[in-house]
């Protein structure tokens, strides 16, 4: 007795997401789709659906918990840390965020969502885990990139840190910081990848510890809770990777966080997400790293 609707958003989709998608690659960074999603297509226009349709509430599968705390509502992770998409959700609103239900973020397992699904007679309990971006379902991103932007295709040198050039490539979309594999270059020690200037068409290379950066320049933050001058906040600056100690600074451009220990693969394109223990603070994209403490790196 619940009315379904279905809702061509396949045009918001492509513009939104996949276009920036492959903008964002062919600019020589490493995009983030699942963040565009959640603040275009499912949390801008879904929710202004939600509305118009007179719904109470918008519900997701978001592994993130939406707490109460007064009259506030903060956005925490989720029980589960392993399954915990907290980070994809930084760029909520407070007033989306006062909207959003996230049932499944109080869970303490996968397990135990699929034994509920499973008790309804839901079909899909036990639906494989999805792995791979939606719309690049087999892993290969590069293809897409070709196919949208045909013009990102320049091809130009890969050129060690200490200006050697190691050899060539056809487009600096087929890479990305930290990458280690597939480089299509030899060389005597292990090499990574630890920047890329798609203006000059470059992939710069270099050994694992010419990755190490503790100064992150960030852009277009949104704040669910501001802190307070030079809080201490922990950052998580990839979804896979933990969160880190790190000093948050406001500037008129955005922010810039000074990491407590140097981190590798810090990628521009990625976004930088602070929490307070469990509380998603906010967050913003990667824009620029330095290296600052040569001393720590070492």
């Amino acid at each position: 007795g619940i009315p379904h609707y279905v809702l061509n958003y396949e045009e918001r989709f492509r513009r939104d997401v996949i276009d920036s998608f492959a903008d964002s690659y062919a600019r020589g960074e490493t995009p983030i789709p699942c963040v565009q999603c959640n603040r275009t297509v499912k949390f801008r226009d879904l929710l202004d659906t939600a509305r118009d349709l007179g719904a109470a509430a918008l519900a997701t599968g978001h592994y993130a918990q939406r707490l109460r705390t007064g009259t506030a509502v903060e956005l925490h992770r989720a029980v589960d840390d392993s399954r915990d998409q907290s980070y994809f959700l930084f760029a909520t609103t407070s007033e989306q965020l006062d909207f959003l239900r996230f049932p499944l973020g109080g869970l303490a397992s996968k397990a135990e969502t699929r034994a509920l699904a499973e008790r309804y007679g839901l079909s899909i309990a036990d639906k494989p885990d999805s792995q791979d971006i939606c719309f690049v379902p087999t892993g290969k991103y590069s293809q897409l990139v070709e196919r949208l932007r045909p013009d990102a295709q320049v091809s130009g040198e890969i050129v060690h840190v200490d200006g050697r050039v190691l050899g060539t490539h056809d487009g600096v979309f087929r890479y990305t910081v930290g990458q280690r594999r597939g480089l299509g270059i030899s060389a005597a020690e292990p090499l990574y990848v630890v920047g890329l200037d798609a203006a000059a068409a470059r992939v710069i290379v270099g050994p694992e510890a010419a990755l190490a950066r503790d100064l992150v320049t960030v852009r277009d933050v949104n704040w669910l809770a501001t802190p307070g001058a030079d809080q201490p906040v922990t950052v998580k600056m990839r979804s896979a990777q933990a969160a880190v100690p790190a000093r948050w600074r406001q500037s008129d451009q955005g922010a810039r966080l000074i990491l407590e220990r140097p981190q590798h693969g810090i990628a521009p394109g990625q976004a930088a997400v602070a929490y307070d223990g469990s509380r998603v603070l906010g967050g913003g994209w990667i824009t620029a790293t330095a290296l600052q403490n040569l001393a720590a790196a070492a």
